[in-house]
């Protein structure tokens, strides 16, 4: 998708851009363009962005996988926010425990 396509070329904001371009006109996102979208912030140390995109995507009804939380922790750790760091690794943690019940 082009939100990839952004993500991979270091154009986080333009990712982001598109993202949002996409709700405006309910073009239906998935976990693909929103890791793509997080993945884009990790490059671009906007951990405060991921950080955000994660929880939209439990607004938004889309399920976070291990892309999700790894970029999101990258992006953290760029950011150096530890605290956001162990809060995610315990979601992610709370969340595999569930997976495999």
């Amino acid at each position: 998708s082009a939100v990839c396509a952004c993500a991979c070329g270091g154009q986080w904001a333009k990712s982001l851009g598109l993202l949002v371009e996409m709700w405006s006109t309910r073009v239906e996102s998935n976990t693909i363009t929103y890791n793509a979208a997080v993945s884009a912030c990790e490059g671009g140390s906007e951990w405060a962005k991921a950080l955000g995109l994660l929880s939209e995507m439990g607004s938004d009804r889309v399920n976070a996988d291990t892309i999700t939380y790894s970029a999101t922790i990258g992006s953290c750790e760029h950011g150096q926010t530890t605290n956001h760091i162990v809060a995610l690794l315990s979601q992610l943690s709370s969340q595999c425990r569930w997976l495999v019940s």
